[in-house]
């Protein structure tokens, strides 16, 4: 950071700023126009790094830049509030707004289908769509650093049925370029339930461009949909394509001596990466979204604990995770930003 006004200590920095929100602040906002009308969120700024958590769509970040520049993508119909299609079938591609991330699950990660008992299972499943509860947002020292740090709670719940709990909360620190997501979920109900989670983490222009380097250590890579290795040129990034169709791939990673996977994007032109940290036993598997699709132009990067295939294709194959009552399990995700200039590069 110019100056290197993030390595001085508190008692300096407060020599040149009398309030920390001159360099860093989390603080709550809401949206009037269009069909982001009504939506409230947080936004953080961090020195260098700006992002935005929307507290009526699960917290979920969905708008990261930094030293101003954009990292995610944004859907067609754009920021968006909830609505009535959010759950309701296909029609859910008219919500989704893709931004930097949001949470798929906890009852379904894929397309739509019926449960067992008849009971449609929205595509993605109805987490992504569901507010927050007893928010908390916060800045604070710690000792020399300059904490930010928003915390909530989302209900997965249904009368007669399910009733999960997502503990959230979203740390970082002035000067840093990590931004570390921690989720506790508890199933407080009296049976198990199902237990699908993926972070749809998504990755557009100017970082994703023609050349963009895609850092994934896959140790095998099958087509969705298919049973054997694929020789689909899934790491290469191409310019816009009219028409492109979609792919989907499952690679099977190559994790680090302490257990954690690192998947990420690099663009050499701007000099700016995002990579993303997750640890094996919480999130075993990793699928990526790739569009190179004119105007649908996003490659996404997600962690998980299924696949995207639905929860009918997780229980024939025998890969379904359940939750039993009152078991609770803990899901990170570290999101790092890489600036060649800084020496943090891949």
């Amino acid at each position: 950071m110019a100056g290197n006004m993030a390595e001085k200590s508190k008692k300096e920095l407060l020599r040149y700023v009398g309030n920390m929100q001159q360099m860093a602040y989390a603080r709550e906002i809401g949206y009037q126009d269009g069909r982001a009308g009504g939506m409230k969120a947080v936004e953080v700024k961090s020195g260098a790094v700006r992002f935005t958590a929307a507290l009526d769509k699960c917290m979920d970040i969905i708008q990261l830049e930094y030293k101003g520049n954009n990292l995610n993508f944004l859907s067609k119909p754009g920021l968006q509030n909830r609505g009535h299609y959010d759950t309701n079938g296909s029609e859910a591609q008219r919500s989704i707004m893709g931004g930097f991330m949001f949470t798929c699950g906890v009852g379904n990660v894929g397309g739509p289908e019926d449960g067992d008992d008849g009971e449609p299972l929205p595509m993605h499943g109805r987490l992504r769509s569901t507010p927050a509860e007893h928010v908390c947002i916060d800045g604070y020292w710690e000792n020399d650093s300059y904490i930010l740090k928003l915390s909530g709670e989302m209900r997965h719940g249904k009368l007669f049925g399910e009733n999960v709990m997502v503990r959230r909360e979203i740390v970082t620190s002035f000067g840093s370029n990590v931004i570390h997501l921690k989720d506790e979920i508890e199933n407080q109900g009296f049976s198990e339930t199902p237990f699908m989670y993926l972070y749809h983490c998504n990755i557009g222009y100017p970082i994703l461009e023609e050349g963009t380097r895609l850092i994934i250590p896959a140790v095998s890579t099958v087509l969705k949909g298919g049973d054997e290795e694929t020789d689909l040129p899934w790491q290469k990034v191409t310019a816009p394509v009219d028409g492109c169709q979609e792919q989907v791939f499952y690679h099977r990673l190559l994790e680090d001596e302490k257990g954690w996977f690192h998947v990420g994007a690099v663009n050499d032109n701007l000099g700016i990466g995002v990579m993303l940290g997750f640890k094996k036993e919480q999130m075993p598997f990793f699928t990526q979204w790739k569009s190179m699709a004119s105007g649908d132009y996003v490659t996404g990067l997600e962690p998980c604990n299924c696949h995207p295939a639905g929860r009918a294709w997780e229980k024939r194959n025998g890969t379904l995770q359940m939750l039993a009552p009152f078991e609770k399990r803990t899901v990170e995700l570290d999101i790092m930003i890489l600036d060649r200039e800084e020496g943090e590069w891949a």
